[in-house]
């Protein structure tokens, strides 16, 4: 379902994103999209939106009620949409893939960096400061532990990926050993 739910949710992303762009309301878009989707994560609501237990009416003004004041007539309209289409538990992969756009549109680029120790602040900066060097962009660096790296690091930006890891090495060297 993984695939058909990106494949469900890009045109969607499309649309708000345009709508958004036009409307000069990426932030809000945003924030909404945002919302929604921690929304249909949280098990008790996607159990729900699974179930035949509610009506599209009701499921609306549920979603809506969780949206409380923080979603714009817009929002208000997408929720009903999507509602009315059965693709509210595609709202992650929509607040996602709005997220890459909204990234590509204003040159900026997520990097999920994973250490095998907490990188601190100042690691984290300089990293930063290379990865906007290397990629010509501003960089949103998010940083994770792993253990099982060993050492070194795991850079994943985009389509690039850098493999530092003591355990990336250990996993070469074994290939070309054939081990």
């Amino acid at each position: 379902m993984a695939g058909d739910a990106k494949t469900i949710a890009r045109p969607y992303a499309e649309a708000i994103f345009a709508r958004a762009v036009e409307t000069d309301k990426l932030a809000l878009w945003s924030d909404m999209l945002e919302l929604l989707a921690t929304a249909a994560r949280d098990p008790a609501l996607s159990g729900l939106i699974a179930s035949p237990k509610l009506d599209r009416s009701q499921m609306t003004e549920l979603v809506l009620d969780i949206g409380g004041g923080r979603l714009s007539d817009e929002g208000q309209n997408l929720v009903r949409l999507l509602t009315a289409n059965d693709r509210l538990s595609v709202l992650p992969e929509i607040a996602s893939h709005f997220e890459s756009r909204k990234a590509e549109h204003q040159g900026t680029l997520d990097v999920t960096v994973t250490t095998a120790f907490a990188l601190q602040p100042e690691q984290e900066q300089k990293l930063s400061e290379a990865l906007k060097r290397k990629l010509g962009r501003e960089v949103r660096v998010s940083s994770h532990e792993d253990p099982e790296l060993i050492g070194g690091f795991h850079v994943r930006a985009g389509d690039l990926v850098i493999d530092g890891s003591v355990s990336g090495q250990l996993h070469q060297l074994a290939n070309e050993l054939g081990i």
